[in-house]
């Protein structure tokens, strides 16, 4: 029902009488009208039902699969990262070229640069899955740090778990973490394109 054909309805039945359970109409409105009028103008007068925005997936909460690489331990090194929601699904891929490196130091060049990217994410919780137990042992304090080129790795990297109101970090194996291990293999590869062209290795990054 359009507005004036509405309105027009509305103010015949506003000449309507009331009486003794009875509603007195003008002589010009059948009652079905009347109906119709009531109706329409509740129609019209009900607010919308509010539209509610889907739900944004928060970064607060995340999780991390990192791996570090070295042909010839030490040899030519990288380390990828894979950051998943909380649903699962791919927030970002990280993959870079170290330089020359054993892989316990990529290992730990991996996990700083996930806290390092976390952190800029605005992520406060993080789950690290990493297979390589050496790292998670230490983390966990089950293993002590011994090698001198560990132990500022290590330091930079309880410092940077600090920030975050809750880390946790678990070993997998390593076919469970092959997408990370394929980063970094593609940082290694990247790098060593970029050295053959004369130009510095940059960090390759993919957003999910």
């Amino acid at each position: 029902m359009d507005t004036p054909t509405l309105l027009a309805l509305l103010r015949r039945l506003a000449h309507a009488r009331p009486g003794r359970n009875t509603l007195d109409l003008p002589g010009d409105l059948s009652p079905q009208e009347a109906i119709r009028a009531v109706r329409a103008a509740v129609k019209a007068l009900e607010p919308a039902p509010a539209v509610q925005a889907p739900p944004r997936q928060s970064t607060a909460a995340m999780r991390a699969h990192i791996d570090g690489a070295s042909r010839g331990n030490p040899g030519p090194a990288g380390i990828g990262v894979l950051f998943l929601g909380p649903d699962g699904a791919v927030v970002e891929r990280l993959c870079r070229g170290i330089g020359t490196a054993t892989n316990n130091v990529a290992e730990y060049t991996a996990l700083l640069l996930a806290l390092e990217r976390a952190i800029a994410l605005g992520v406060t919780e993080l789950e690290v899955y990493s297979d390589s137990e050496l790292l998670v042992r230490q983390l966990l304090g089950r293993y002590q740090v011994k090698h001198p080129a560990l132990r500022p790795l290590f330091a930079v990297a309880r410092e940077r778990i600090a920030g975050l109101r809750h880390f946790g970090i678990h070993h997998v194996p390593r076919e469970l973490n092959a997408e990370a291990d394929a980063l970094a293999n593609r940082g290694i590869d990247e790098a060593a394109q970029a050295a053959g062209r004369g130009t510095p290795p940059l960090a390759a990054e993919d957003a999910g």
